[in-house]
């Protein structure tokens, strides 16, 4: 199985262009996928399920760049109107969104999980995400995912990993 059909029917039914990518289910995370695939990590877009522990029961999917980290404490908490969350275990990113992780994509997410997309992805003219499965990655505009319903572009969602190590991004 390449991606997940349900994922390519939601894809489908947006009308956005897209571009499926096979890739070995064993190179499906980030790094080993960049490294084999000469896809540059500024241009992988990792989709990240954050579940709320204080209250707990709610979901986010954050989009952000692979060279950056997710401010979950401070701005995922404050969209998702939580005093406490963390990144959602694999059973739960299983349960909650029918992927595995290293090929969760925004598409064909439960209307009830909104999308939070950080601004940094959409300035890239492509980046490749989850395809809904291992086996395979969507490459597109991401300037195209902001039309779709469930969907916010935030500013400031993620930060450079350098950043946060008090060192100055490149």
């Amino acid at each position: 199985m390449l991606a997940d059909p349900a994922v390519i029917a939601a894809l489908d039914r947006s009308g956005l262009p897209y571009e499926v990518m096979e890739c070995d289910p064993a190179l499906a995370d980030t790094a080993a996928f960049c490294a084999a695939y000469g896809i540059p990590l500024d241009r992988s877009a990792n989709t990240i399920l954050v579940a709320s522990k204080r209250p707990a029961g709610r979901f986010a999917a954050c989009v952000v760049l692979a060279t950056t980290k997710l401010d979950v404490n401070d701005k995922v908490c404050g969209l998702m109107d939580a005093r406490k969350a963390s990144f959602a275990s694999a059973e739960e990113t299983m349960a909650v969104t029918g992927m595995m992780v290293g090929g969760v994509t925004p598409f064909g997410l439960p209307p009830s999980v909104p999308v939070y997309i950080d601004a940094q992805v959409i300035e890239k003219s492509w980046v490749v995400l989850g395809a809904g499965s291992r086996s395979a990655k969507i490459r597109m505009d991401p300037s195209e995912l902001t039309g779709l319903a469930g969907v916010s572009v935030v500013a400031g969602l993620a930060f450079s990993r350098l950043s946060d190590q008090g060192e100055e991004p490149a």
